[in-house]
């Protein structure tokens, strides 16, 4: 008996505060945070304080388990509203675009370096080689390289492979070969940022490798004299979805290096603070990599002008570094 009265008096004397906490909780999950008036905004955090402040009393004398059941509840969605964020998904998503990824990247510039080295680096030795030998193409892809594109090729049957027309029986090998090419770099761009936390080594080898493969295809068409041809089929695509991979390359290497140079933290903890924006980079890579699939889907059926595929993939660069590299005003709270 007396603890039912000890409950019920604690609950008297206090209901009233929890019942105004309750009405502006409400009013504010109905409407937003415009609808509350100033004088329930001010009130709202020391309310909050008091149920607080409620529920600790009332579980450490063993009060009514009805009462601080309600006390749990009402303190959990005032919690989420005094701390929890005040952004839809739509504004949270365009703060991303707008601030957070263009930031992480252009914070990333060293990485972004080095990453492009790597990989430019493995393009350019596996092209040059293959221009001396082109047997070291087969020691690149293996003897096994599917539709034909290959060194013994002819050159009017690589032609036929980045050019459509009606009737055209490379379409379907250009599909292929497309297909082929996005999977392939889409893994890349993956792997090489989730393992960087290996000081970044598996992603410097996955940049190369990613190169070699580019640069040993890149010579077999420069060899039969459609180098110019092939770079406008590839760079209409090409460089919004190099330009993942060299920006993945680059989110590795942000965590490979706070891993291999933690100074004054752990190295865990170093990698945790060097991992908020390396994901931030890798999550706008899988923007870049929609970008270029649908690209590739549109401009590879619809586009056979040599000039226009330039112009399109001279643009889809010049808006990326500007995208990038040139700061924005930051909207107003």
């Amino acid at each position: 008996m007396s603890d039912l009265l000890k409950s019920y008096r604690f609950r008297e004397e206090r209901q009233a505060d929890w019942q105004r906490l309750d009405l502006i909780l409400t009013k504010a999950e109905n409407g937003g945070v415009k609808n509350l008036s100033d004088e329930q905004m001010l009130a709202l955090p020391r309310l909050y304080r008091q149920a607080v402040s409620s529920l600790s009393v009332a579980r450490s004398i063993s009060l009514d388990q009805n009462v601080i059941n309600y006390l749990e509840s009402l303190c959990t969605r005032s919690y989420f509203f005094v701390y929890g964020a005040r952004t839809t998904l739509g504004e949270r998503m365009m703060m991303f675009l707008r601030q957070d990824w263009p930031a992480a990247v252009r914070q990333s510039l060293w990485p972004t370096l080095l990453a492009t080295f790597f990989f430019f680096g493995g393009l350019a030795l596996a092209f040059f080689l293959c221009l001396q030998d082109m047997e070291w193409f087969w020691t690149f892809h293996g003897q096994n390289f599917f539709d034909g594109r290959n060194p013994d090729a002819t050159a009017e049957y690589l032609r036929s492979t980045i050019y459509i027309e009606e009737g055209d029986i490379g379409e379907g090998q250009l599909t292929a070969f497309s297909s082929f090419l996005f999977n392939n770099n889409a893994q890349i761009a993956l792997f090489a940022f989730a393992l960087g936390f290996a000081f970044g080594i598996p992603t410097a080898w996955l940049l190369v490798y990613n190169g070699v493969m580019i640069g040993s295809m890149y010579a077999v068409f420069w060899d039969k004299g459609l180098g110019y041809e092939f770079t406008g089929w590839l760079m209409i695509h090409g460089v919004t979805e190099l330009f993942a991979i060299v920006l993945a390359g680059a989110a590795g290497f942000v965590i490979g290096g706070a891993v291999a140079f933690p100074g004054g933290r752990t190295r865990l903890a170093s990698a945790r603070v060097a991992g908020q924006k390396a994901a931030t980079m890798a999550m706008g890579c899988v923007v870049m990599l929609i970008i270029a699939a649908i690209l590739e889907g549109f401009g590879r059926q619809l586009i056979n002008s040599d000039v226009v595929r330039y112009a399109v993939a001279g643009s889809t660069l010049v808006i990326w570094l500007i995208y990038f590299y040139i700061p924005r005003k930051a909207p107003d709270a």
